[in-house]
């Protein structure tokens, strides 16, 4: 082992309080050591903040981290402050003088890590600033926002190649948790690393579980999910509106649940704030648009639910991978309908994109699409999207434990695309369903639709049931809504051979599943504790939240509930075995092990 490598081992238990390092952190972090490039892709919770913190704290100079994020500038400063390290962010939220006194710190060599955004690091005072500092490396976080492929493209990122023509000696590494072939091969060329060393680790989430559910009431089925697995537990429920969002967490404060809104059109003091409490404070929800990305680190997630679609499958694994990144069981909720689907596949055509981009852009779409319609493994096939691929499904996704049923839909599916030719392709599909089941009004009775020989042909299905059949049968393409707004169903060559009975293979559609039974029992996030073990957790929880109030950070920076839950079963009495705690390292000893000892050791308990 390289001298280098002895302290970064050294560096990783002193200071961060683990053991080993995992996935390609070793490898990483070397290759950052000798100053060469790096991009890896590494999932949510993987650990790559670690992959440039320690280089950092290695090579001469600071570290200068590019983040789109602002409030995750925040959380990682908390962290890395907790541990010692001398840390710093550049951002809009602070006042002048508080920016002077960091870029102070900066030109004086104080600082190991300084955060800002691509637009600071861009502005030419900032550039002519940092040429005349010692620069230990760039890291480019989040390095998927230079893809135009991308679900969160700014175009900042694509400027940033100038640092390799700027600072050509100063190593740089870009870090994504989310990119297909596509936009890996787009991070590679805009950010001119092509001479990089490539690590791409499994995107795999094996303590999420994925549900995604298309029956009943969205609200109902969430409040249902909720109650039965995550009463008390912290979460986000994303929402397709800034009207949804609030809503939504007003009707969650009703049924008793703290929820708080979270969208790009409330004033930045509430956004500020409601994400602050929803850091620091336990078993809060935060409600907010899938459209506005919020950046939190938090650990300690245990639920992310969708109440609408994502665009696509990017936008999915990046929401749902904010859960669970402890590597404790967390849950991936997601309830979609009809509207849903009709939704976004209007998004795509009345957009003044180039026709190509629309192109790759319904292709994510029918990916998603495909994703919630599967009837086999979903981690399989969310795998595969990242041309990864596992050979056993997962056994911890709602298809492997409750298989759903399929029926031959062949003859539904003509009755439904007959009833849309006849009606001359002008209606939407609640007027197509109400043909089919009979239901007369003075619209259809004007229209004589009512007189149609596929009036009253669908009497053996509900409505709710047409509904699901319309949908399946939109995202199986044989089905399209018009470009107009107005969720107009036209045909589409795929539908033809069907309508025409030409076509031999059936049309095997999904039974709608019924809803989940209501005495199933809340899951146990510690699953290895006894009842006493759980005791002393509990009063860990309680003791790290009255220490992270009285400093004014989230209770995470102190302590992982990960790192609690080892305290509660191992139960250290000395500061040498409180050190040989996961995530325990000397500045954390120095300023907690005394009253988590003190607790831990307390007869009482």
């Amino acid at each position: 082992m390289s001298p280098s490598m002895k302290q970064a081992h050294h560096i990783l238990k002193a200071t961060f309080g683990y053991d080993n390092f995992r996935h390609h952190q070793a490898n990483i972090i070397e290759a950052l050591i000798d100053g060469r490039d790096v991009l890896t892709l590494m999932p949510t919770g993987g650990g790559k903040s670690i992959c440039y913190q320690l280089p950092a704290l290695i090579r001469r100079g600071t570290a200068i981290v590019v983040s789109p994020l602002i409030a995750l500038m925040q959380d990682q400063v908390d962290a890395l402050q907790q541990l010692g390290v001398s840390a710093a962010f550049l951002n809009s939220t602070q006042h002048a003088s508080e920016q002077r006194a960091v870029e102070g710190e900066l030109r004086s060599g104080r600082l190991k890590l300084l955060y800002m955004a691509p637009e600071r690091l861009l502005n030419p005072y900032m550039l002519d600033m940092l040429e005349r500092c010692e620069i230990a490396l760039f890291a480019i976080d989040e390095a998927h926002c230079v893809s135009q492929w991308g679900h969160d493209f700014r175009k900042e990122y694509q400027q940033l190649s100038m640092l390799h023509e700027r600072f050509p000696n100063v190593p740089r590494i870009g870090l994504t948790a989310t990119a297909d072939a596509r936009t890996r091969s787009e991070i590679v060329h805009q950010l001119a690393l092509e001479q990089a060393d490539i690590f791409v680790n499994s995107f795999d989430r094996p303590n999420i579980h994925y549900t995604i559910t298309e029956a009943g009431s969205g609200k109902e089925a969430l409040w249902r999910f909720l109650t039965e697995q995550h009463a008390t537990d912290a979460g986000v429920v994303y929402c397709l509106s800034r009207k949804g969002v609030e809503t939504t967490a007003e009707w969650l404060n009703q049924k008793g649940r703290t929820a708080l809104p979270y969208h790009a059109g409330l004033p930045q003091a509430v956004r500020s704030r409601n994400q602050q409490r929803f850091l620091r404070e336990e078993g809060l929800i935060i409600v907010a648009t899938i459209a506005f990305g919020m950046g939190i680190d938090k650990p300690d997630v245990r639920f992310v639910a969708h109440m609408n679609l994502p665009k696509n499958i990017e936008s999915y694994y990046q929401e749902t991978g904010r859960a669970g990144r402890d590597g404790l069981p967390a849950d991936a909720w997601m309830s979609y309908g009809l509207q849903d689907v009709i939704n976004l596949r209007l998004f795509i055509d009345q957009s003044d994109a180039e026709e190509q981009f629309k192109r790759v852009m319904l292709q994510k779409t029918d990916a998603m699409l495909g994703l919630c319609e599967l009837t086999g493994c979903r981690r399989q096939a969310l795998l595969a999207y990242f041309d990864e691929i596992i050979s056993e499904p997962c056994g911890n996704c709602d298809n492997c434990l409750n298989p759903p049923q399929t029926w031959d839909g062949t003859i539904a599916a003509q009755k439904v695309l007959s009833c849309v030719y006849r009606t001359g392709e002008r209606f939407g599909a609640q007027y197509v369903i109400d043909i089919l089941t009979g239901k007369e009004n003075e619209r259809m009775h004007a229209n004589g639709h009512d007189q149609l020989s596929t009036f009253a042909i669908g009497q053996e299905h509900k409505a709710t049931e047409w509904r699901g059949i319309f949908r399946q049968l939109i995202a199986h393409g044989f089905l399209v809504a018009d470009s107009e707004g107005y969720g107009v169903l036209k045909l589409t060559p795929k539908s033809w051979p069907l309508l025409k009975r030409d076509c031999t293979q059936l049309v095997k559609l999904r039974h709608l599943r019924k809803p989940e039974s209501k005495q199933k029992k809340q899951k146990t996030i510690i699953s290895n504790l006894s009842e006493q073990d759980q005791m002393l957790f509990e009063a860990l929880r309680t003791l790290r939240s009255r220490l992270a109030k009285e400093q004014n950070v989230p209770p995470y920076v102190i302590f992982p509930d990960k790192t609690l839950n080892a305290m509660a079963v191992l139960r250290p009495s000395t500061d040498e075995e409180f050190l040989d705690i996961s995530g325990v390292g000397k500045t954390k000893l120095e300023r907690y092990g005394e009253p988590f000892l003190t607790l831990i050791t307390n007869e009482d308990l």
